[in-house]
């Protein structure tokens, strides 16, 4: 074989494992089925609920400070908490870790039963026992520790704290800085824990269904894993194997070229 047969082949190797690792549109772009002014009503309405190891926070204000303020641990108080543990500087409010068994020990009430309730359905159960009481309290409550952990071909991987009642897995990703080019999008998979349960389930966001899936909305602490798409995984595997092919092309050029010379 002369060398620019050599050549050639060399050139024909190299490109064909180039373009075994290029994407195609269908890969990379977002719910490609949507059509222009399309209506999708999605049934997966979502309504949070707490689980296990939340961090929740709930404050009761009524029309009367003072017979609230049993309802209201706080911790840091200076100044004159004696008389009046409203007047403190400094107070920060005590939250409530849900237990193994899923309750909060509630002050004066005692322990109130909280996992797999929504923050509405807590508001009232509160309200019921607050009422031997108070007389109509208020009463605020936020999740204080909701996170999601974005994993994988993203930009910027990570644990995000979510602001809100609800996130949907495309904020959750644009947090994330969205996914790279080497993302599957056909195949995200999203761990759920159901109070030490793992659940996996997968999604698929090339497709406008990605939006009645059960884990379109993430709940807190759910763990979001996009895998390298197979352009991905080939240019992985191209680049040891392109690298050696080039070094054997190379040794199989000098040698030519030693023997063309030597021929001549």
């Amino acid at each position: 074989m002369s060398t620019n047969s050599l050549s050639k082949f060399a050139s024909i190797l190299i490109l064909s494992v180039l373009i075994s690792s290029c994407a195609s549109r269908q890969d990379i772009v977002y719910f490609q089925d949507a059509k222009n002014f399309e209506t999708l009503v999605a049934d997966n309405a979502f309504t949070p609920r707490f689980k296990v190891d939340d961090l929740i926070s709930i404050h009761v204000s009524t029309l009367n400070p003072e017979a609230s303020v049993p309802f209201n641990l706080v911790v840091g108080i200076s100044g004159d908490a004696g008389a009046n543990p409203t007047a403190g500087f400094g107070a920060e409010q005590v939250s409530y870790l849900v237990d193994k068994e899923g309750e909060i020990d509630f002050p004066v009430i005692g322990k109130v039963k909280v996992a797999g309730l929504s923050p509405e359905e807590l508001r009232v159960s509160l309200r019921e026992l607050l009422t031997d009481y108070l007389k109509d309290p208020i009463i605020n409550i936020r999740l204080l520790n909701y996170t999601v952990t974005i994993l994988g071909e993203v930009r910027t991987p990570g644990t995000y704290p979510i602001i809100g009642e609800q996130v949907t897995i495309l904020e959750a990703l644009g947090l994330a800085g969205d996914l790279t080019i080497r993302g599957l999008r056909e195949n995200i998979m999203v761990i759920r824990d159901f109070d030490g349960t793992k659940v996996y389930n997968r999604i698929d966001l090339t497709s406008k269904d990605a939006m009645k899936s059960p884990v379109y909305y993430l709940t807190q602490n759910d763990v979001v894993y996009v895998e390298p798409n197979n352009a991905a995984v080939n240019a992985s595997a191209s680049t040891t194997g392109l690298t050696v092919t080039v070094s054997i092309i190379g040794v199989l050029l000098s040698v030519a070229t030693l023997i063309v010379t030597s021929n001549r």
